[in-house]
């Protein structure tokens, strides 16, 4: 899946956080939304601009930066 072109940065936007499609709903937004337990559906119910592709858009942005991510395990 190409999340790319629903993922944006807009400096001014949010702090420059990644958004779905240049609303001002953050990746970060919807990841905290569904680890809270919040179904898909629940939130497509309270944000109806954004779509299941969005949400599945979000996950997959978050998985690919997990790939590029350093850990430091501490002493």
């Amino acid at each position: 899946m190409a999340s790319d072109s629903r993922i944006t940065l807009e400096p001014g936007k949010r702090g420059g956080k990644p958004c779905v499609r240049g609303l001002r709903i953050s990746v970060e937004d919807v990841l905290g939304w569904l680890a809270g337990g919040m179904s898909q559906e629940e939130i497509l119910e309270d944000y109806p601009e954004l779509s299941r592709e969005d949400i599945l858009a979000c996950l997959a942005f978050a998985a690919d930066r997990l790939k590029h991510a350093a850990w430091i395990r501490a002493a």
